[in-house]
Parts: structure tokens; C-alpha cells; sequence
């Protein structure tokens, strides 16, 4: 029987993996971070992680901002 906590995806994710999901390069999560423009954020000692509910939350409303085709 397979183990469901090794198919969980992690809730954070370090900055690269965050830039995965979006699909974005780093140095532009680590733009938008600094405009405070971005998904939230937050700092772990020195890490910056994202949560990845936080993501998709952003990405909803980006896609609910933008015109409709």
C-alpha cells in the first residue's frame, strides 16, 4: 500500500522551486519580493520560503485582474 505522505507535495517551497511553479526566473520572485508585488513571502533564518497555497491564491488573482478574452 503506497504511503500517502511520500506522493504530498511540501506546503514550502524554497524561492527555485517557487520559480518553478510560476514558471518565472528567481531573479524576478526575488524582484517582485522586493516591490512587494509578488506571492507572499516570508524569511526562515536566512531562507526565504513561499507556502504554496500562497502561490495558487496569487495566481487566482492575477488571473481574475487581467481582461478576459
Amino acid at each position: 500500500m503506497p504511503d500517502p505522505a511520500l506522493d504530498h507535495e511540501p506546503e514550502l517551497l524554497t524561492i527555485t522551486e517557487a520559480a518553478d511553479v510560476l514558471r518565472a526566473p528567481v531573479a524576478t520572485l526575488r524582484y517582485w519580493r522586493h516591490l512587494g508585488t509578488g506571492p507572499n513571502s516570508f524569511r526562515l533564518g536566512r531562507r526565504v520560503l513561499y507556502r504554496r497555497a500562497d502561490l495558487h491564491t496569487w495566481i487566482d488573482a492575477q488571473a481574475d485582474q487581467s481582461p478576459h478574452r
